[in-house]
């Protein structure tokens, strides 16, 4: 009986690229600015909490359901929409004391790590620059969402991401102190991002 080496081959062949593992299923997605902001709050005279957004957000994450890990995070922020319904606060706030715009426009961040905690929650590890100055931190968040696809045919998803930073640490460093020693503006800032994303094909 004659041998059919090709049928041979061509079923070890077959064999071979289903023994091997499925590609990992990264799928990018764009942050959509339209619906996206970042929003802070900080006390003032240890009374009051004041609160302010960043009205710009833009960037990019890539989510990969196969292994979370090698997901990444890219956030940029444009400092110049600040916004806490005050004009001349958010002058202020533009102003060398404060975010001086004029040198350091952006606030970024940059993920190093992106860990699963729970269903629906993870921990992102990462690089948060702030008027020049890079300091890591950790953002909790939620989601994101299972996609869904909008009117126009674009599938969408979302996320919240919470994090509390000390100005100091970024060079953000205006206060003025008040006749019982407190001071007008506390250190510790509380960070809340919302962001909405569009699919992107690459």
């Amino acid at each position: 009986m004659g041998i059919n080496f090709s049928r041979i081959t061509l079923t070890a062949g077959l064999a071979a690229v289903l023994s091997l593992p499925a590609a990992a299923a990264t799928v990018n997605w764009q942050i959509d600015p339209q619906h996206s902001s970042a929003q802070f709050s900080v006390r003032h005279m240890a009374i009051s909490t004041v609160r302010g957004a960043f009205n710009k957000v833009t960037g990019t994450i890539a989510l990969d359901d196969k292994d979370i890990t090698k997901s990444t995070v890219d956030v940029n922020i444009d400092v110049t929409t600040v916004d806490t319904h005050e004009p001349g606060r958010d002058s202020d706030l533009r102003s060398d004391k404060f975010f001086d715009v004029a040198h350091y426009p952006s606030i970024t961040f940059k993920s190093k790590k992106v860990e699963q905690v729970a269903p629906g929650k993870l921990k992102v590890t990462g690089d948060l620059t702030i008027r020049g100055t890079t300091k890591e931190v950790v953002l909790d968040v939620e989601g994101p969402t299972a996609p869904i696809k909008d009117p126009w045919g674009n599938q969408r998803s979302a996320a919240n991401a919470t994090t509390k930073i000390n100005r100091q640490d970024f060079g953000v460093k205006w206060n003025a102190t008040m006749d019982n020693g407190g001071v007008v503006v506390s250190d510790e800032v509380s960070i809340n991002i919302d962001v909405e994303m569009i699919h992107k094909d690459k």
